[in-house]
């Protein structure tokens, strides 16, 4: 899919391509300091992409043919607005193409998928050190939501909740 950016195109992933979002999410890893996924992370990644029901979906940006980066979607709904929400998983931009637009051409492409699927807002999250991200998130208009405080059950801790509550 061509976006409004000379160099730059977004596609989704596929079977075909699913190599090349696996080593960006390699990529994210190491930019983020984590451990990247293993080979049964990345075999329920193809799983849970590729099934008859995806738990989500991907794309690849590209600069100029090269592939620079991936982004990670999914939909929730509001029961208020009584619309869904396009969530964004992850985001990430390789460090050499940054300032070159690929974050804008990523975010004006789900701003626009976002509405063409009737979403009433678009969420995600961002780590409080990733300080050019938050920049980049404010220059899009973009505001922090200050009255909801994120929570999360990992694993362990949603069955340790099961054995004693």
């Amino acid at each position: 899919m061509k976006t409004d950016f000379e160099h730059i195109e977004i596609e989704p992933v596929t079977e075909q391509n699913f190599e090349v979002f696996f080593s960006q999410i390699v990529a994210f890893a190491n930019y983020e300091s984590l451990t990247p996924p293993d080979a049964d992370a990345k075999a329920r990644l193809k799983k849970y992409g590729f099934s008859e029901k995806p738990k989500y979906e991907a794309f690849l940006a590209y600069f100029d043919k090269q592939p620079v980066g991936f982004a990670m979607i999914f939909e929730t709904f509001s029961s208020f607005l009584a619309k869904p929400t396009l969530y964004l998983e992850d985001i990430f931009v390789d460090e050499a193409f940054r300032g070159k637009r690929v974050g804008t051409a990523f975010f004006k492409f789900f701003a626009q998928l976002a509405l063409e699927r009737g979403c009433g807002r678009m969420e995600w999250q961002v780590l409080d050190w990733n300080k050019p991200a938050i920049e980049f998130y404010e220059k899009t208009g973009a505001k922090q939501t200050k009255e909801w405080l994120p929570y999360r059950l990992t694993e362990a801790e949603l069955k340790h909740f099961l054995e004693t509550m």
